[in-house]
């Protein structure tokens, strides 16, 4: 089972925001390239801002980030300007898709006063939305915190399968992942045993805590590609607990 946004690429292959400062120079080949690996971890998240946080139309929501990603983010290369020192990536680029989704409801607006040529995306009236700011919705941080965990879900399997440990993952999978993300009974230990040939509960319960040192590990290691410094890791895994506990109720 894989959680909403997983993107099924393999690991990451550079930190994160290098992979900013490569799709946000020169247009060649490889920059085009680390663009797409970019934006694949923020399509989702984007979509949903607008669908859920915005209430657009699944198919508004689409046209205006197809819209957002020519004519802003490739004619205008908007990554180029993002700043670490600044803040979050994502809330730089959310705020940007805002900025966008109001200059486009403003323009359509304008056009039926005047009308004329001109590229914009039909979302109608919509003039609530202009007091919007570029603050995440809820459902864009839940979007966000679910790619975060696929990925890091993703890299314990791979590790798994490298260490040719299938007991690690089953463990993990049958005891914590699946009841929290579909909310089923943990599987017991005495079943635990059996399936993959552990000598005892006790021995499942140790490969259990050994799994989770595991997922915590490759959590870090996901976050620390977009965080800045210590700090900022442990708040950041502290607002995405928060943010997928809060979802589930």
């Amino acid at each position: 089972m894989q959680p909403d946004g997983h993107v099924p690429n393999g690991r990451f292959p550079t930190t994160h925001w290098s992979l900013v400062a490569r799709a946000g120079v020169d247009d060649d080949q490889a920059n085009r390239e680390a663009l797409g690996q970019l934006l694949g971890r923020y399509l989702q998240a984007l979509r949903a801002h607008l669908i859920y946080g915005r209430q657009l139309r699944p198919e508004e929501a689409d046209d205006l980030v197809q819209e957002f990603i020519a004519s802003k983010i490739i004619e205008k290369n908007l990554v180029g300007r993002a700043d670490q020192q600044l803040g979050k990536f994502r809330t730089f680029l959310l705020a940007s898709l805002d900025r966008f989704l109001i200059d486009q409801i403003r323009m359509q607006n304008a056009k039926k006063r005047a009308p004329g040529e001109g590229r914009m995306v039909a979302i109608g009236e919509r003039g609530d939305l202009i007091q919007e700011r570029g603050r995440p919705s809820d459902a864009f941080d839940v979007a966000w915190a679910r790619r975060v965990l696929a990925e890091t879900i993703e890299r314990m399997q791979a590790e798994c399968r490298r260490l040719n440990r299938p007991d690690l993952w089953g463990v993990f999978q049958s005891r914590l992942l699946d009841p929290m993300l579909e909310g089923s009974e943990p599987a017991d230990y005495e079943s635990l045993v059996e399936r993959f040939g552990l000598k005892s509960p006790s021995q499942a319960s140790n490969v259990l805590i050994t799994a989770k040192r595991m997922f915590a590990r490759e959590l870090r290691s996901v976050v620390a590609e977009y965080a800045l410094g210590e700090e900022e890791i442990e708040v950041e895994i502290a607002e995405l607990k928060a943010i997928l506990a809060a979802s589930r109720q």
